[in-house]
């Protein structure tokens, strides 16, 4: 009677999951808001993104925990913010966190609660991968059931073309070995920094290959529910994609960024930290940036045909009806925006990003949620649709009752840190910004979408800053030493 006991406690999680739903994790690298569906530029080609947003909750205030990729990866992937870890940049081993130390990671808490979880490219940074496109991983293969290609090698080969195997581009550096973040010798931006056609076949590229993985796994029948986290780099830089995504954007007709002369002279000293000016200075002179807008849109609707093919699989697949879907990109991008590439600002272009949910039985086709919400509510979102255990460690919220609702009341605002005591409180209407100086910015997105004027100083709007600072973080945790 006793073993038995122990052997019906042992798969009680297992008979618990058996009528959960399953997720699709679905994570797109530097995918700002210029997707059709988010309104943010005209002409940008992503149809696919558009028919996954008709399928459930567009969130079109959402924003990410902090404007780079292994602080803001991970807090999704512990629920835990960038303020309570000291995790704040690309650098940073997460795992020397004393807040950290012990965080139970998404899918070790999907695996606790009966799941079967796997994952492929990249959802996890890696410390120092921008030499050879590898190096040590943030992933770590005890989270996972498996993973593909590898927990310490999550992108398959190539990552982009080699050296050896392609042409240059009309820009003069097309796949040349990448260096370190700065200046080359020429002035120009670093190697990495690139944009052009990529000849091979797109079955080969690495992309493709991830989301070839991600398409067999779906076609299984399975015992248990899972958990599926699916990677994809683009549109990262460099801003390789095959010749026809270029097609789709001809040069001539490629927009710009709408941007303001001095921009930046109402931003405090603080504010101007990280923007690389020297690389706008660049492209502009060279005549380098509607080439680059190009390679950055180019790269979004290769993305985008990647998320379709998953759509599609998962509409074939045994899974169609018991599967939630939840995509994210881990930032926004700046693309000449306030004389900054890249992200790295608390700007809304390096904060907001695409944020988009279907939960069969929650979730009603084309919802559409402008409510100020962040990264860190993914987590305790998927507890609440899953059934799963709640977590007190959590910094985020569930946002079931906006899935439900999109128009539903909602009075928190939301926070981007970008390093210590750095952070953006980002409401309904308002984005404050406040640094460890003290000094401030103040947008109204309702007059100024594009943050072109600073109102911090302004004495009538006193009591919206005196509203949104208490959201401040109380709690500034010392940055992460990895040694």
């Amino acid at each position: 009677m006793q073993f038995l006991a122990c052997l019906l406690l042992m798969l009680a999680p297992l008979a618990a999951a058996a009528d959960r739903p399953n997720v699709l994790f679905i994570a797109i690298d530097d995918l700002n808001d210029w997707v059709n569906c988010m309104g943010g530029r005209s002409g940008v080609h992503t149809p696919h993104l558009d028919r996954l947003a008709k399928r459930g909750v567009l969130f079109t205030n959402a924003h990410c925990a902090a404007p780079a990729c292994n602080p803001s990866r991970v807090a999704i992937m512990t629920g835990v913010a960038p303020a309570s870890s000291g995790v704040y940049n690309n650098g940073q081993d997460w795992r020397r966190s004393p807040r950290l130390a012990k965080a139970v990671t998404l899918p070790e808490h999907f695996r606790a609660g009966g799941y079967e979880a796997f994952g492929g490219g990249k959802i996890f940074h890696c410390l120092s991968w921008i030499n050879d496109g590898y190096g040590k991983q943030q992933n770590e293969a005890k989270l996972w059931d498996r993973y593909w290609p590898a927990a310490d090698r999550p992108m398959p080969d190539p990552l982009w073309p080699k050296a050896t195997e392609a042409k240059r581009a009309t820009n003069g550096y097309l796949y040349s070995k990448p260096i370190a973040v700065g200046k080359s010798a020429e002035g120009r931006p670093p190697h990495f920094f690139d944009w052009a056609p990529d000849p091979q076949p797109e079955s080969k590229t690495a992309d493709h290959q991830v989301v070839d993985w991600a398409i067999g796994e779906l076609m299984q029948r399975r015992p248990q529910p899972f958990f599926q986290a699916v990677g994809i780099f683009r549109p990262h830089i460099p801003w390789y994609a095959p010749e026809k995504y270029f097609a789709l954007y001809p040069e001539d007709k490629v927009f710009l960024p709408k941007i303001k002369k001095n921009d930046l002279a109402d931003v405090p000293p603080a504010g101007h930290r990280g923007i690389r000016k020297a690389w706008h200075e660049w492209m502009v002179k060279n005549d380098e940036w509607r080439g680059a807008v190009r390679g950055y849109l180019a790269s979004i609707s290769f993305a985008d045909a990647q998320v379709g093919r998953l759509l599609d699989a998962l509409d074939k697949s045994p899974h169609a009806k018991d599967t939630i879907i939840v995509l994210w990109s881990d930032h926004g991008m700046h693309i000449g925006e306030k004389q900054q590439w890249e992200k790295f600002t608390l700007f809304e272009e390096s904060t907001r990003v695409p944020l988009i949910i279907v939960a069969p039985g929650v979730t009603t086709g084309g919802g559409v949620c402008d409510r100020p919400v962040n990264l860190l509510d993914v987590y305790p979102t998927l507890n609440e649709l899953c059934a799963l255990p709640a977590r007190k460690d959590l910094d985020g919220v569930s946002l079931v009752p906006l899935l439900k609702n999109p128009k539903a009341p909602w009075d928190r605002p939301t926070v981007t840190t970008w390093g210590r005591d750095n952070h953006a409180v980002r409401g309904q209407r308002y984005r404050y910004i406040r640094h460890p100086n003290g000094t401030e910015q103040l947008y109204d997105h309702q007059t100024d979408p594009n943050e072109f004027t600073n109102l911090a100083d302004r004495p009538e709007l006193a009591a919206v800053k005196t509203r949104l600072t208490q959201w401040l973080p109380k709690t500034n945790a010392a940055p992460v030493r990895n040694k």
